[in-house]
């Protein structure tokens, strides 16, 4: 069968007609409409002054007179007088004593005397008026209500005369021959090796290498031996990966050069030891993936050169 049976859907579109409708654009309001107050002017008189009384004053009045005044009361006094002639040695024999009376002294001078106190009279002050102009409320304002109409309009417009509708058809299905191949043994699997998951990522071979040359120390010997030596002797069956990398210290092709000869020393190694060639996979990547910033122009610690100087080693796949 190249296309199953089904139902297809026919269908047929509605139809319209058009119709007049009237219909409200404005509605009906009220309006307030403000009338304002009107005014008329008056003229008001007042009192600018009040009525009151004013005091006239006249002075006092004074008549010339003459006063005789005592300036030196009557007195008594003894008055001593030389003796004429008088031959006596004493001077006090010499003397006479006499008892006089002295006159009063008077003075006349010119006095005022009063002839009339002072007094004051009343007389009235008129008041004063004035006027000033005022507007007063002649009609208060007022807010009327206007009503407004609504407002109507017609419009035309399109409505559903037939609804849409939709019919089934039944399509039948469609077929063509054709020749095919039928399972007679199944394959798969038959055998597998277990591995360690861990041995299929890349895992850093601690070993070292001469300074500047892919010979291998004693020491890297003997960690080859109990790692991978072990493992491929172990694991008849399995292949890896070797990758050797340097640090970012001398050219690019030099590095490139020195870590492929190191992931090929150590294959070398493997085969020395009965391991068969097919079964390595030797590559060298130089200073092309450094493992921290160490990289041309950074000044970096001998601790960080080394973390870029390592080899690595990885399970690839089974050879069953």
């Amino acid at each position: 069968m190249t296309r199953p049976e089904y139902t297809r859907l026919v269908t047929t579109p509605a139809t319209y007609k058009t119709v007049t409708e009237r219909v409200l654009v404005k509605e009906g309001y009220t309006r307030y409409e403000f009338v304002p107050a009107t005014f008329t002017t008056e003229t008001v008189n007042y009192e600018s002054q009040s009525p009151a009384e004013a005091l006239n004053v006249q002075a006092a009045t004074f008549s010339d007179a003459e006063e005789r005044i005592l300036i030196k009361p009557e007195s008594y006094g003894w008055e001593v007088t030389a003796t004429e002639g008088c031959e006596s040695d004493n001077p006090l024999d010499c003397q006479t004593l006499c008892y006089r009376k002295y006159d009063a002294e008077y003075r006349t001078i010119a006095v005022k005397r009063l002839a009339s106190n002072a007094t004051t009279t009343k007389s009235n002050v008129s008041g004063q008026t004035a006027s000033y102009t005022k507007e007063v409320v002649a009609s208060a304002a007022q807010v009327r209500e206007i009503t407004i109409d609504p407002v109507y309009d017609e419009i035309t417009k399109r409505v559903v005369d037939q609804p849409a509708s939709v019919r089934e058809e039944t399509v039948p299905a469609e077929y063509t021959t054709v020749t095919k191949e039928v399972l007679v043994t199944k394959g798969g699997i038959t055998s597998y090796e277990p591995i360690d998951c861990e041995l299929t990522t890349y895992n850093v071979l601690p070993i070292n290498y001469e300074l500047g040359s892919a010979n291998l120390t004693a020491e890297s010997r003997r960690i080859i031996d109990n790692t991978l030596v072990k493992l491929m002797n172990e694991r008849k069956n399995i292949r890896i990966e070797l990758n050797a990398h340097t640090d970012s210290r001398g050219s690019a092709a030099s590095n490139q050069s020195l870590s492929e000869r190191r992931a090929q020393a150590v294959v070398n190694y493997l085969a020395n030891k009965g391991i068969s060639r097919s079964r390595l996979v030797a590559n060298g990547y130089g200073e092309s993936q450094l493992k921290n910033r160490c990289a041309d122009g950074v000044s970096c610690s001998e601790a960080e050169h080394a973390v870029n100087r390592r080899t690595e080693f990885r399970v690839i796949n089974a050879d069953l």
